[in-house]
């Protein structure tokens, strides 16, 4: 029987329509792997393998009584642990909310559930998802299966890290600053961070928080085609989220891999970030892959508006405001994290609440300045290319910190960076809500693989997911997982 830890969603889903296999072997076979590899990775920080086994047991009724079958129909999946499940444990990475059972789910996650997916369990992430790595007081860290002494980076990590393990075929994330992309390079899987507002997510008590910065939320695959098919089950307005928008087409028919007539701008330090040599020149042999697809490549000259330590400074002040926002929201509600439980939750978390209370509402405002400056710069690389390509991360990958508190570095290529997440190129995207990917092109001599970058304009959603598909065909990346005992991967 085919191991179904081996498949992709869609073949998975497929697999099961067939009545190969079934939705409770396909959910007990994920159980399984969880139990097996995720002591070495530490993916998983809450397995709800008994609501799991009840819903597939429905699901298998459903396919018994040949009922309409979703077009994720018992497949396993695994939600982040920043975002709500009804009736499963959302610790947030948080000693003061280790307990904490939701009793609705978000509105993303419903979306898949609804075509048929079945959460399995929640996914590690830094305390409030306030970093790029993934690790925290509560539950350590997340580690990159292609080397379990390296980070698997943040804040959806321990997603990325499933995904590329073979526990889940699909995972879902969230990303502010690059919290898909950057665990996505690091675990050598795919993810698209969609348009801003293409996935609604409602948000409560402030239904207008997600803009500041743009909060994007998609999902973590092995191939291009189930992180197109999960973000396609998200998609589409909402009438409480003020920022979504009506969705026509769908991405899963962009995997054709022609870029013929498409114009793509290469940056290799997207105008102004130190990269590592290394990462550098796996991301540049992955160009002629484009080329041979069609697609005219130039290298650019491009220049960010701001040096990249103050568009980086920036960037996590629009966070420390919402920080802040969410610490007051929790005060309101008896959980005052600067008293009673500023013991309990990381520093580096408390100093960028800090950093919030001390703006006052104009100078919040004034960034827009700035913000306007950066938005105006890419736009003007999008009126001449349709695409913009560069590395997702600076380096090869982050040490686990034996302390439970990792981060990057604090110097890159002899510059120094925000050791929280100023050794990525992604978060300029989150100021703009352009979508962004991240595409697995090859691994550093350490064994932690390299993602490429690559962004369209605004709602240029199907651009990127054809850009992604011709990568992946040109330069398929299934066989890597045979490192990790998965077989050969396929769409």
């Amino acid at each position: 029987m085919t191991d179904s830890t081996e498949l992709s969603a869609t073949r998975l889903a497929d697999a099961i329509r067939r009545r190969e296999i079934s939705p409770v072997e396909a959910v007990q076979a994920a159980l399984d792997r969880i139990e097996k590899t995720d002591p070495a990775v530490n993916a998983f920080v809450t397995v709800c393998g008994e609501r799991a086994l009840e819903r597939a047991a429905d699901a298998e009724r459903a396919v018994g009584s040949g009922a309409e079958l979703g077009p994720l129909h018992g497949v396993p999946i695994g939600v982040k642990d920043l975002d709500p499940v009804a009736g499963v444990r959302m610790a947030r990475g948080s000693l003061v909310f280790a307990e904490d059972v939701p009793q609705e789910t978000i509105s993303c996650v419903a979306r898949l559930e609804e075509a048929g997916a079945i959460v399995v369990g929640k996914t590690n992430t830094p305390e409030f998802g306030f970093k790029a790595t993934t690790d925290s007081a509560l539950f350590g860290p997340a580690s990159t299966p292609f080397n379990p002494a390296m980070n698997a980076g943040g804040s959806s990590g321990g997603s990325a890290a499933a995904v590329a393990a073979g526990m889940v075929p699909l995972a879902q994330g969230s990303d502010a600053g690059g919290s898909l992309r950057v665990p996505a390079a690091f675990c050598g899987v795919f993810t698209l961070m969609p348009s801003f507002g293409r996935v609604a997510v409602p948000a409560k008590p402030n239904a207008f928080r997600r803009y500041n910065p743009m909060v994007c939320y998609s999902t973590l695959a092995r191939t291009v085609a189930d992180a197109a098919l999960g973000v396609d089950l998200m998609s589409g307005e909402h009438p409480y989220d003020p920022y979504s928008y009506p969705v026509t087409g769908r991405l899963a028919d962009e995997l054709h891999g022609d870029l013929t007539g498409l114009t793509v701008a290469y940056s290799p330090d997207l105008g102004g970030y130190p990269v590592e040599p290394e990462v550098e020149a796996v991301v540049r042999a992955a160009l002629p892959a484009l080329r041979a697809a069609g697609a005219t490549v130039e290298e650019i000259d491009f220049e960010l508006p701001l040096p990249h330590a103050e568009l980086t400074a920036m960037w996590r002040r629009y966070l420390s405001v919402a920080h802040a926002e969410s610490a007051a929201i929790s005060r309101d509600s008896g959980i005052d994290l600067l008293g009673a439980y500023a013991g309990s939750i990381d520093p580096g978390y408390l100093d960028s609440v800090r950093v919030g209370q001390s703006l006052s509402a104009v100078d919040f405002r004034l960034e827009d300045l700035g913000r306007t400056r950066v938005l105006y710069a890419f736009e003007s690389v999008f009126d001449r290319y349709d695409l913009i390509v560069s590395p997702v991360n600076s380096v090869a990958g982050i040490p686990n910190s034996p302390g439970r508190d990792t981060v990057g570095p604090d110097t890159v290529a002899g510059q120094r960076v925000d050791p929280y997440v100023g050794w990525s190129l992604t978060s300029p995207y989150n100021l703009i809500g352009s979508p962004a990917a991240s595409v697995p092109v090859g691994r550093a001599g350490n064994g932690v693989p390299v993602g490429l970058q690559v962004a369209a304009r605004r709602r240029g959603d199907a651009l990127v997911i054809r850009a992604a598909a011709a990568l992946e065909k040109h330069r398929p990346w299934a066989a890597g997982y045979r490192d990790l005992g998965l077989g050969v991967l396929s769409a």
